[in-house]
């Protein structure tokens, strides 16, 4: 497995629009490879904003993970400009009080294309 040095100034630069042709060459080398992997995940917007919306995020992280049914998943949390998962954050009440509040920690990823009105 090779990996990318990051060369860029802050986390939330990394990621780049590569294009549909190389988008389609990419996924084709994984499910040629690797025919009886999961072929991919889908995530709401809804979750997505939540997470970016934490003070601080810059990013999201997403790791691989299997449920209790051996059934592959993501779990993605926010990430800050230091490349720390956002567990818990503090915010400024509109009283003016100061609470802490739990990080979002999500999952649920839909993996049956079918659900999404026949699309794949």
């Amino acid at each position: 497995m090779t990996t990318n040095t990051l060369e860029t100034k802050s986390l939330a630069e990394v990621g780049e629009d590569i294009g549909l042709a190389e988008g389609i060459q990419l996924v084709q080398n994984f499910r040629t490879s690797n025919p009886d992997a999961t072929p991919g995940f889908y995530i709401g917007r809804n979750i997505i904003d939540q997470i970016l919306n934490q003070p601080g995020c810059v990013g999201i992280n997403f790791r691989k993970c299997l449920t209790n049914e051996n059934e592959e998943h993501l779990v993605y949390t926010g990430v800050d400009a230091d490349g720390k998962d956002i567990l818990s954050y503090s915010a400024v009440t509109n009283t003016g009080d100061l609470e802490k509040y739990d990080g979002i920690v999500a999952d649920k990823v839909i993996i049956d294309w079918s659900l999404l009105n026949g699309n794949s």
